[in-house]
C-alpha cells in the first residue's frame, strides 16, 4: 500500500470536485480522513502508477468509477450485528409499532443487505412481516444488486446463527435459507417485503413517511455538518412517535433535532416525541 504522501490533500479535493461535477456524486461532506484512507487503499490495491493516471481512470472509465464508488462507500456488515440492538427492537420497539395498521421501515445505507434480511426475519417472528414494508437504500448500486439476491456465504451462517440466538431468536436459523453450493439463499417470503433502490443521503430528499428509520454506521464517515443535514432528512421522514436507530458511535446529541427525541434506555435508538420545528 502507498504511504499517505502518495495522494496529497489537494489531490483529494480535486478528485471530490471531479466526481461531483462529472457524476453528481457528492463526497464533499465525507470525513476527509476516512475518504483518504479508502482512496489510498484502492490506489494500492489496483497498483496505480500515479495520481494523474488514477484520476483519469476514475473520470473516463465508467466501470472503474463503479468500483471506486463501491470501495469508498463500502460498509462492513453482518446479520444480527450487535445482537443487543435487535433484542431491543424485538422487546421495546416492535411491540409499539405492532399496534399500527401498517409499518414502513427505511434502512438507509443498507450495503449488501445483511441487515435487511435480519429485519425481515425479526418481523416474521413477531407476526408483523405481512403488514410491513422495508425500504432498503444505498448510494452504491453494486451492493444493492447483491442485497436483492438475498445470497450470502454459507461460511458466515454459523456466526449469523449465533448473533440471531443472542438477539432473542428461538427458531432454527437454517430454516430461513436453503444451501446453494457455497451460498445461503434466503427465502423469497422475506424478500417479498423489501424494496431496494439507490438513494443518496447527501443530495436526495425524503420519499415517504416512516415509523422506523435505521442508519447504522454510516454517519461516522460524514463530517459534523453533513451528519446534521442527514439527521434533518431523517426527522423530515419520520412520523411522530416513530423510532430512529443509529450505530454504536453515532448520536443525535448536539444536533438541531435532538430536543424532539428521547433515547431508549439501551442501545442507540431514539423515539420522536414532537413534530414541532425548532
Amino acid at each position: 500500500m502507498p504511504n499517505t504522501s502518495s495522494i496529497s490533500d489537494e489531490q483529494v479535493e480535486t478528485l471530490i470536485t471531479d466526481v461531483l461535477e462529472q457524476y453528481g456524486y457528492d463526497f464533499t461532506g465525507y470525513s476527509r480522513a476516512s475518504f483518504k484512507r479508502r482512496l489510498l487503499r484502492l490506489f494500492g490495491l489496483d497498483k496505480q502508477v500515479s495520481f494523474a493516471e488514477f484520476r483519469y481512470r476514475i473520470g473516463n472509465d465508467s466501470a472503474y468509477f463503479k468500483r471506486f464508488v463501491e470501495q469508498i462507500t463500502v460498509n462492513v456488515t453482518e446479520m444480527f450485528r450487535d445482537p443487543g440492538f435487535y433484542k431491543a427492537l424485538r422487546e421495546k420497539v416492535f411491540p409499539n409499532l405492532g399496534t399500527y395498521p401498517f409499518i414502513r421501515i427505511w434502512l438507509a445505507g443498507c450495503s449488501t443487505g445483511e441487515e435487511v434480511y435480519s429485519m425481515a426475519i425479526l418481523l416474521k417472528e413477531l407476526n408483523l412481516l405481512n403488514k410491513s414494508l422495508i425500504y432498503a437504500t444505498d448510494i452504491n448500486p453494486t451492493v444493492l444488486e447483491k442485497a436483492a439476491q438475498g445470497m450470502f456465504p454459507l461460511s458466515q451462517m454459523k456466526q449469523y446463527s449465533e448473533n440471531y440466538i443472542a438477539s432473542g431468536g428461538t427458531k432454527d436459523f437454517s430454516s430461513y435459507y436453503s444451501a446453494n453450493y457455497s451460498l445461503a439463499k434466503f427465502d423469497n417470503e422475506l424478500k417479498a417485503k423489501m424494496i431496494f433502490s439507490t438513494h443518496n443521503l447527501v443530495s436526495d430528499h425524503s420519499f415517504n413517511e416512516f415509523q422506523l428509520i435505521l442508519c447504522r454506521n454510516v454517519l461516522i464517515y460524514f463530517d459534523r455538518d453533513l451528519q446534521f443535514k442527514v439527521l434533518q432528512l431523517f426527522d423530515n421522514s419520520l412520523e411522530k412517535l416513530g423510532y430512529l436507530a443509529l450505530g454504536t458511535k453515532e448520536t443525535t446529541d448536539f444536533s438541531p433535532i435532538s430536543k424532539r427525541y428521547k433515547r431508549l434506555e439501551t442501545e442507540k435508538i431514539w423515539r420522536k416525541l414532537s413534530d414541532e420545528k425548532l
